[in-house]
């Protein structure tokens, strides 16, 4: 019989915190994706940049195209490697033997 019990009391104790999962909780949800807009508001430097009809001044069309030329060859190949300081820290070291 006392096992019976402390089988009834396991069940409810279970059964009770698997439900609060489902509990509701309006206050959070009325406020969900708030701080998500409020960063967003903080990184915008213009929020009317969008309304701003003038052309972009200070490049001609050429120069532009060639910077963005430079730009798209620099991902073709890999930068050089040559110049970069290795640091060994595994102990592989040069090879020389005392």
């Amino acid at each position: 019989m006392q096992a019976y019990k402390l089988m009834i009391t396991m069940s409810g104790t279970v059964l009770a915190v698997l439900l609060t999962g489902c509990s509701s909780t309006p206050y959070l949800d009325s406020h969900f994706g708030e701080s998500v807009d409020m960063i967003k508001a903080q990184q915008t430097i213009n929020p009317q940049a969008s309304q701003n009809m003038d052309p972009v001044a200070g490049i001609d069309g050429k120069a532009g195209q060639e910077a963005m030329g430079r730009y798209y060859d620099s991902f073709k190949t890999p930068p050089s490697t040559k110049d970069i300081l290795t640091i060994d820290v595994l102990g592989g070291g040069s090879g020389s033997s005392k």
